[in-house]
């Protein structure tokens, strides 16, 4: 598929459920699968009722670009919580203004989006609430840290 024009249709999109922890649960429809596409991310996430998909974050390097396409909720941000609905557009630019977090608050109604992102490699994503820092490489699982296991520069080296 790589270096072709995509031209795919929602019915055509399998969702990746995922729900490891709670209150984080979401079904992810991908239509362009990341290992295809290097520079541009883009998916339908689905939010169930009382739930969030990512924790509160922001990224390094990369923007996202949201659309709600049905449905209603809270995007927490740096500046206090917003409340979006269908047919709103939100822009997180990388660095801290642009944290946010995703919360379907409605009780019965799925929060449905879709995802623009662009996929700068490799990219550090800030995670305040719970003070980590995780690293992302394209096509790579991710590695996260707290933030209070810093390390010396010099820790463990050796002249030789």
């Amino acid at each position: 598929m790589k270096g072709e024009i995509l031209i795919t249709n929602e019915n055509n999109l399998t969702g990746k459920h995922k729900a490891e922890h709670e209150p984080y649960e979401y079904i992810k429809y991908e239509i362009t699968p990341r290992e295809d596409f290097s520079q541009c991310y883009v998916a339908i996430y689905e939010i169930p009722p009382m739930k969030s998909n990512y924790p509160y974050h922001y990224h390094a390097t990369n923007t996202e670009v949201f659309y709600i396409i049905s449905g209603q909720g809270i995007l927490k941000t740096p500046n206090g919580d917003r409340s979006i609905k269908a047919g709103d557009y939100i822009v997180c630019p990388p660095l801290e203004n642009g944290a946010h977090k995703l919360i379907n608050d409605s009780s019965n109604e799925v929060l449905k989006y879709i995802d623009f992102d662009t996929t700068n490699s490799p990219d550090i994503i800030s995670y305040p609430d719970s003070d980590k820092t995780g690293i992302i490489i394209h096509n790579q699982s991710g590695m996260f840290f707290n933030n209070n296991d810093k390390a010396n520069y010099y820790d463990n080296e050796n002249i030789n």
